[in-house]
């Protein structure tokens, strides 16, 4: 699972990246800059420069890799997106998910 966010600064997006990997909610998070964002938030045109920080994790940890974004991000409604990995090197995979310690979610409620 590839989990994608944006913050507005350095300092949050490393914040962000370094207490998922601490939890061990997440493997790896890179951060990347230079990202120019337009779009149009309660009626009003926005141009902004952000950073996409880049989330590998597995399904297990999303709920709690999304909690722990919203809590420690400075946006009203950070954008939250997750994608799933259709094919990877399976040393790869062996390593994210014995990277990601995160209980198995209850599916029960899906």
């Amino acid at each position: 699972m590839v989990v994608l966010t944006t913050v507005g600064s350095e300092d949050q997006g490393r914040a962000i990246a370094e207490a998922l990997v601490e939890q061990e909610i997440a493997a790896c998070v890179n951060i990347l800059p230079g990202l120019r964002s337009i779009y149009r938030w309660k009626g009003k045109l926005w141009d902004d420069e952000e950073l996409l920080l880049f989330i590998k994790t597995t399904d297990d940890a999303m709920d709690a890799v999304v909690a722990t974004v919203r809590e420690l991000h400075s946006y009203e409604l950070p954008e939250i997106l997750a994608l799933s990995v259709e094919r990877a090197e399976t040393a790869v995979l062996d390593w994210l998910r014995s990277s990601v310690r995160a209980k198995p979610r209850d599916r029960s409620s899906d």
